[in-house]
């Protein structure tokens, strides 16, 4: 009988995986199938090869690397005492012994392990505890008499430190050996510093790693839609005093709570993100580290935390479930009373073929109301263009002519300065407008002050995944993240489906003010026809504005429809030429991507693991 069910249910899987198959193909073709299981053993090899080797190569430490960190520690200038804080209640006490003993196994010395014992019910826990306590002198514990969950225990645990510093750990976590010197060092580079965060990885049952998040630098807009300071995060201990420590009513996303109430009283350029794996998350049956919904209240609580973030930070604005990840948080900034006029400028040059249905888009699919477009011809000849010129609605629609030889740095300036808007959308002709809201939702971004350039998502007519924020360094100069992704598919720890900032993002569809885009000197006509957005982007971020991605706002592109790909000799040399410049003007910064990870390669925007990683915690 178990036998014949066994049979059944193979078959009955292999039925339902030739269906999926079947859909593939009829909806993507051979070449959409042969993408997902592309995808698919990359996925498989990330999670059980690739990160081991990583491992195995540059984040285990020999005796003679230990040895060189604790010649280095006898050396640093400044050496804080560090307090670690660890609620308790009934953890797996193997789990308990291991998270404690990470922190033993500290190259750094200079730490305080305060631990609050939320009234476990287990007697194993108490005795452990007690136990490591008489052995060492630098534990601290409080016992409570009464359970009351990990807020009050981590307040309860925190009342204990007195370290300049509060690292925050799990009762079944685990810091790696080198955690506590890597902060120390990172302090030492930036003594402004009041919160700091680390990378992070899953640890199973056995003890084995996998599935790290490798983090770029602290993303506000980003950090909106997920915690991605979590583990392993670090805070000056005055200013957790001044925010009153953990909220009671905020379990299960009490740390995501404490970060945003934290910031509130710092600058943003106190954040600091330190590029090392120093926290090992424990994912067992039941936990968050598993799967995020096995705690759904946690996701409703930590909804509330940032709604009343923006409130406290008088910033209004709509939070809720993300779309396409629900359990993360999409924000929509309320738009200005007045709405803002936009420009939409568009240079062409002919192809009515692709010019009309640009137009068409924006003109029958967007919802906001006050926009104009201007259209920059570039020597148009052919009588399908002045056929359409003809027909466009001349109260929305202004055509400028401009005969010089192409260059779309220039045509865009000469749109900018014609323009009546108070923002300016670069947009080329080959774009459709797929979601109606889409000038509301990037407007609601780049009507802020601290918001230069805002971006959004285009796909390719083939249904793959054209621009999601671009990614300096990669390919050399620069490179489009999560290029070729499938629909469905949520990208690098959800980053291809939550609005964060980039570096960069692509002309193709950029809404930025015009008071920035003047600031900046606009765009550069030493750069033709490559890498002027990419130079531009980075010029605005210089000038102290963040750049931001949306998935919200959503178009086909139908890139290099109009002038090609560089194929011949001519064109080949003019983009070298651009390269070049570009590299020039800002050498090791486009290998410093702060919205990317040095843990991560520059060979494909695919975010596969660094083989070596940019950053080493030795410091060479």
């Amino acid at each position: 009988m178990k036998e014949s069910t066994a049979s059944s249910q193979f078959y009955y899987g292999l039925l339902l995986i030739t269906h999926k198959v079947i859909r593939i193909i009829r909806h993507e073709g051979l070449t959409g199938l042969g993408h997902r299981l592309k995808r698919k053993i990359g996925n498989i090899k990330r999670v059980n090869g690739g990160y081991a080797e990583w491992v195995r190569r540059y984040d285990t430490l020999d005796q003679a690397k230990r040895n060189r960190i604790r010649d280095r520690i006898s050396e640093l200038p400044y050496q804080p005492l560090i307090s670690v804080v660890m609620p308790v209640y009934n953890p797996p006490v193997s789990f308990l012994e291991a998270a404690i003993r990470s922190v033993q196994n500290q190259l750094y010395p200079h730490w305080e392990l305060c631990i609050a014992d939320d009234a476990s019910t287990n007697p194993e826990v108490p005795a452990l505890l007690s136990r490591y306590a008489s052995e060492d002198a630098r534990i601290k514990i409080t016992y409570r008499k009464e359970n009351g969950h990990i807020s009050a225990a981590s307040n309860s645990a925190m009342e204990q430190a007195t370290g300049e510093f509060v690292a925050l750990l799990d009762h079944d976590d685990e810091l790696s050996e080198h955690a506590l010197y890597c902060l120390v060092e990172a302090i030492i580079r930036h003594p402004l510093a009041s919160i700091i965060y680390s990378d992070e990885d899953k640890i199973d049952a056995s003890g084995k790693r996998f599935d790290p998040y490798f983090k770029c630098d602290f993303n506000y807009e980003l950090f909106l839609a997920q915690n991605m300071i979590s583990h392993l995060g670090m805070y000056r201990r005055t200013l957790l005093e001044e925010i009153d420590g953990f909220r009671v009513g905020y379990e299960g996303s009490q740390d995501y709570d404490l970060a945003l109430r934290a910031l509130e009283k710092i600058e943003l350029a106190q954040i600091l993100h330190v590029p090392h794996v120093l926290y090992h998350w424990r994912a067992i049956p039941g936990s968050t580290a598993r799967n995020v919904n096995e705690k759904k209240y946690a996701v409703e609580v930590a909804r509330q935390a940032v709604k009343e973030h923006l409130q406290r930070s008088h910033i209004e604005a709509v939070v809720s479930p993300a779309p396409e990840s629900p359990e993360y948080n999409r924000i929509q900034f309320r738009l200005p009373a007045g709405l803002p006029l936009v420009s939409i400028m568009i240079p062409t040059r002919d192809r009515a073929d692709l010019l009309g249905p640009c137009i068409d888009s924006i003109l029958k699919r967007s919802s906001y109301p006050n926009f104009e477009i201007i259209i920059i011809d570039n020597g148009s000849v052919e009588p399908a263009t002045t056929q359409l010129f003809t027909r466009l609605p001349t109260d929305r629609v202004r055509v400028v002519w401009d005969d010089s030889p192409f260059n779309f740095s220039a045509l865009n300036n000469h749109g900018a300065r014609v323009a009546k808007g108070e923002i300016l959308c670069l947009m080329n002709n080959d774009i459709e407008v797929l979601t109606p809201d889409w000038l509301e939702e990037m407007v609601s971004f780049a009507h802020r002050d601290e918001i230069g350039c805002v971006g959004a998502r285009l796909w390719y007519p083939s249904g793959f995944l054209q621009h999601a924020g671009v990614i300096t360094g990669v390919g050399g100069v620069a490179g489009h993240a999560h290029l070729n992704l499938l629909r469905g598919d949520r990208g690098y720890f959800n980053r291809a489906v939550l609005h964060q900032s980039f570096s960069v993002v692509t002309a193709a569809c950029l809404l930025v003010r015009q008071a920035v885009f003047e600031q900046v000197g606009g765009l550069d006509e030493s750069l033709a026809v490559a890498y002027n957005d990419v130079d531009f982007c980075l010029r605005v971020r210089e000038a102290g504005y963040r750049n931001v991605w949306t998935p919200y706002a959503e178009m086909v592109h139908y890139e290099s429809a109009t002038r090609g790909y560089e194929t011949t000799p001519a064109k080949r040399a003019r983009l070298e030429q651009e390269m070049t410049l570009l590299r020039q003007r800002w050498g090791e910064q486009l290998f410093n991507d702060p919205a990317y990870s040095p843990n991560l390669n520059l060979k494909k925007p695919d975010f596969a693991y660094a083989f070596p990683p940019r950053a080493d915690f030795l410091g060479r």
